[in-house]
């Protein structure tokens, strides 16, 4: 399959699912296939562009294992670090003394999620009984996990886990000096060159940067801003472009944000969670056939959908970004259908 054939079938995807987004393929440092979609804005009817800034939801969360690499590069973490020694056990009475940075990074700590996915389903239904427009800061979310009791012993199993990025935030925070999120834009995307990313607040988005839609049962549209956390944090919500994704992966494979060691154990497959996915330190990984077919970041949220990968064998790197609660990985299976019948793309 050619170039050409990839770029018409992403044409013809969005075209046949109303996708509203950004998408953008690039094979090393040249563009194979880019669009943009839908709108921004339907009430202005204010287009998507290349440039667009999207909610990534979980996609962050990548961000956040880099910052906490970088602490343990510098020597004032270690992976093997205990947690409550440094967090301080009084405010988690129930949890564990031996949870440490790694659990915590590959969803094996145990600890319990204040969006627990193996019993919730429906994020926005958090938001019912506590205010999302007081959710600015990481302690903000501590009232809704930090005294409930331990799911499993550290180190057991996987359990995709929210609450402990919120707690690796707190490390960053703590030990990086400042504000989480001032750390993240400061040493992952300024010296990635990601100059249009950041946490931003829904109440107030700078230009160029999608509103996130949910679509309602009599096929109206309404926003998400009373669906998701005000501002994003070290579990997720970051506000990124799809040359600035792209901008993360060439940074983090170049070690311009870590140094090979610390790249290479971030990028290491640590625990199995089901079939042929794995996961390292923020990052899903799948291996095919005995090797590597992709390292990869999602993230779904009411009015958000998210999809992004690095392709080691062909250099292939993808992003799409949607403003829409899915659409994200009809893309992404498109797209991963022509690498897979020709590897020269």
């Amino acid at each position: 399959m050619t170039q050409e054939q990839l770029h018409n079938i992403i044409q013809s995807e969005p075209e046949a699912t109303s996708f509203s987004g950004t998408i953008l393929v690039k094979s090393g440092d040249h563009a194979v296939a880019s669009g943009a979609y839908g709108y921004a804005s339907t009430a202005d009817t204010r287009p998507n562009r290349p440039d667009t800034r999207y909610g990534n939801a979980s996609g962050s969360k990548l961000f956040t294992a880099i910052a906490v690499c970088q602490l343990v590069e510098q020597g004032k973490l270690a992976l093997d670090s205990r947690v409550m020694d440094i967090l301080e056990q009084p405010a988690f009475p129930r949890f564990s003394s031996d949870i440490t940075v790694h659990h915590l990074l590959t969803h094996s700590s145990g600890i319990p999620d204040y969006f627990d996915e193996e019993t919730m389903d429906d994020f926005a239904s958090l938001w019912t009984t506590r205010p999302m427009y007081q959710l600015r800061g990481l302690k903000d979310f501590l009232p809704m996990f930090q005294e409930l009791p331990m799911k499993f012993t550290p180190g057991t199993r996987f359990h995709y886990n929210n609450a402990g990025y919120i707690l690796l935030g707190l490390l960053v925070e703590k030990l990086g000096g400042m504000a989480f999120t001032d750390y993240v834009e400061e040493y992952v995307f300024k010296a990635s060159g990601m100059a249009d990313s950041g946490y931003f607040s829904l109440d107030a988005l700078p230009a160029n940067t999608a509103h996130g839609y949910i679509a309602q049962e009599d096929g109206t549209w309404t926003t998400n801003i009373y669906s998701i956390p005000v501002k994003g944090g070290a579990d997720g919500g970051a506000f990124i472009t799809a040359p600035d994704m792209l901008l993360l992966w060439e940074g983090l494979l170049q070690h311009k944000l870590l140094g090979p060691e610390l790249t290479a154990l971030l990028l290491t497959p640590h625990i199995h969670e089901d079939k042929e996915e794995y996961y390292g330190y923020g990052v899903w990984i799948t291996k095919r056939g005995g090797g590597i077919y992709k390292y990869h970041v999602m993230g779904y949220d009411p009015g958000v959908s998210f999809h992004s990968a690095y392709y080691p064998a062909s250099g292939t790197t993808a992003a799409i970004l949607c403003n829409h609660s899915r659409g994200a990985y009809r893309i992404m299976r498109a797209i991963e259908e022509c690498l897979d019948s020709d590897a020269n793309l």
